[in-house]
């Protein structure tokens, strides 16, 4: 049998990861739960985050749960949300708030009803600025507000980047920003760049700061531009970050689908919450057709070990997770306070549908489903109350007070 270089490696690394994996796992294919469409196209970007969706692809997890599996790197999150809305991928790795951007038809989304049955990961994410801020000795948003104040009556805004509108890292940056006296939409210029091209504009001056995944804002502190400023852990312990998602009609097509594609993510992010396979982990999402970053550089923060270019340097035991503390439970709550944010800032005029479209997008229903066949315990509860950085409180059951509460804000 002739056997190319490239399925030789393929294979060899497989096996090699299989390793690692133990023996008796949760889930696998039973009688009549093949999957409807067997040939499942996942787009991912470039973010340490993706790897759940690269490692259920590595390990062989997606094949074992009967997906034929393709990893689909795209270029930002506008074309991850292109290319699932034309049914191109089928399945992606998401932005939580682009899926309410998407179901809505807001900020330049067709409607295309979009559902979040499991969270890839939580934590992680980090705001990074310029070294010419440090060397100013300004660090936190009101230190830079009388730099921010001064640059716009000049007409020349100071620049900050997120890496698409209605997703977590704006709204990251839009509320640390707020918190310090800066409004998002007034004093400043906020950009969108996708997250690999973030050290690139960085370099050359084109923003004073930016919100991204990792390991972008390891990487420019590696490159010596910029310094983390504060790790949105720090903003929001245990936050959601990024989903897989899928749309509405395909998901009520492809039931089995769905959940065989879950199931695969699940024991992926099982495996990669065992610390001493992200070594490993590292290695491979690392390659050119998925990060494209030197291993060292995405591995170190993988371990909550954080180098914020400053002279700070810290163990951070809230790192990003994949699977533990209930991971992957798409908290309900937590599209209210999407939602929430949507309001604040002007993206929708009058009060959405709250519990309709939580229930529509977040569906911890189909979760818990998949959870209870795999043996996985999930919270008891759907909506929880959550307390910020700043110390205000969020209660989903009053979203409106909430929205209207804060000082800075862009509502009619």
């Amino acid at each position: 049998m002739n056997v190319t270089r490239r399925e030789f490696l393929r294979t060899t690394t497989t096996a090699a990861l299989l390793a690692g994996v133990p023996a008796g796992w949760a889930g696998g294919v039973f009688a009549g739960d093949g999957p409807e469409t067997p040939k499942v196209r996942i787009g991912i970007i470039a973010l340490t985050d993706c790897s759940s969706l690269v490692m259920a692809h590595e390990l062989g997890l997606f094949r074992k749960h009967g997906i034929e599996s393709t990893i689909s790197k795209e270029a930002s999150w506008a074309v991850i949300r292109d290319r699932l809305t034309l049914g191109e991928n089928q399945a992606t790795h998401l932005l939580v708030g682009t899926a309410y951007a998407m179901t809505m038809g807001l900020q330049g989304s067709p409607q295309k009803p979009t559902i979040v049955p499991l969270y890839l990961n939580r934590n992680g994410q980090a705001i990074t600025l310029t070294k010419s801020l440090l060397d100013k000795g300004l660090k936190t948003p009101a230190q830079i507000k009388p730099l921010a104040l001064e640059a716009k009556a000049k007409n020349s805004p100071m620049t900050f980047a997120m890496t698409y509108p209605p997703g977590t890292h704006a709204m990251w940056m839009r509320y640390w920003l707020a918190s310090g006296g800066i409004h998002p939409d007034k004093d400043i210029s906020l950009i969108t760049i996708p997250p690999a091209q973030m050290v690139a504009n960085m370099r050359v001056g084109k923003m004073d700061g930016s919100c991204d995944g990792e390991p972008w804002n390891a990487r420019a502190i590696a490159d010596g531009i910029g310094f983390t400023a504060v790790t949105t852990q720090q903003l929001w312990r245990d936050h959601p970050e990024k989903v897989l998602a899928f749309t509405e009609e395909f998901a009520a097509k492809n039931p089995k689908t769905v959940r065989a594609t879950m199931r695969a993510v699940i024991e992926a992010s099982q495996w990669i919450d065992k610390l001493e396979n992200r070594a490993r982990m590292a290695e491979v999402v690392s390659q050119p057709q998925y990060i494209n970053c030197p291993k060292e550089i995405i591995y170190g923060r993988l371990l909550g070990e954080y180098d914020y270019g400053d002279g700070r340097k810290e163990k951070d035991k809230y790192y990003m997770t994949f699977f533990d503390r209930h991971t992957n439970f798409p908290q309900r709550s937590h599209g209210v306070w999407w939602l929430s944010q949507f309001r604040r800032w002007g993206m929708v005029k009058e009060p959405p549908d709250y519990k309709g479209l939580v229930e529509r997008v977040h569906r911890s229903d189909i979760f818990r489903e998949v959870a209870q066949e795999m043996g996985v315990e999930t919270p008891r509860e759907d909506m929880k109350k959550e307390t910020l950085f700043d110390g205000v409180i969020f209660d989903p059951a009053d979203p409106e007070k909430y929205a209207k509460s804060f000082a800075i804000h862009s509502m009619a």
